[in-house]
């Protein structure tokens, strides 16, 4: 009995990650910055490692800003497109959902310090999501959470 618990939970898992990665192979940007996602559980944190064409600033080196601004737009659209997923119910309705996402009404984004040659991390929170429009915050950091070096609001139309 273990056994097939164990097996049915195990392939849930590769299903989901599978799901990700289908969401995430559909937007082309996600390839151009390098980025990607990391999952634990139903929760994503996405990863932006450094690369050269990502300074916008020589001296002294800093991230571009609007490299910085599409990192924490990406990361609030992946959020919202793999909570539909999540909340998708039957393989159907995952399948659709896959093929349609959210469309950025506004983005405001902040920047708090400068983003250094570094890996960046970030992760969204949704703070209203009805079925036309959401709203989503977004926090970056780098070396530590609790010192985020960019936060983002954004407004999104959701799919029909």
């Amino acid at each position: 009995m273990n056994e097939t618990v164990e097996a049915a939970a195990l392939e849930s898992e590769i299903h989901r990650d599978a799901n990700l990665d289908v969401l995430i192979s559909g937007i082309p940007y996600v390839r151009f910055l390098g980025m990607r996602f990391e999952r634990k559980g139903d929760e994503l944190t996405s990863v932006l490692p450094f690369r050269g064409i990502l300074l916008g600033n020589p001296d002294p080196p800093a991230l571009h800003g609007g490299a910085i601004a599409a990192f924490l737009e990406v990361t609030a659209l992946v959020e919202l497109s793999w909570r539909r997923i999540c909340d998708g119910g039957d393989e159907a309705m995952v399948e659709e959902n896959l093929r349609k996402n959210p469309k950025t009404i506004a983005l405001t984004a902040d920047y708090l310090r400068p983003g250094y040659p570094r890996a960046a991390y970030a992760r969204a929170h949704i703070v209203r999501s009805g079925r036309r429009y959401a709203t989503v915050r977004v926090e970056a950091w780098q070396e530590k959470r609790s010192r985020n070096f960019a936060q983002a609001t954004g407004h999104f139309l959701m799919p029909a």
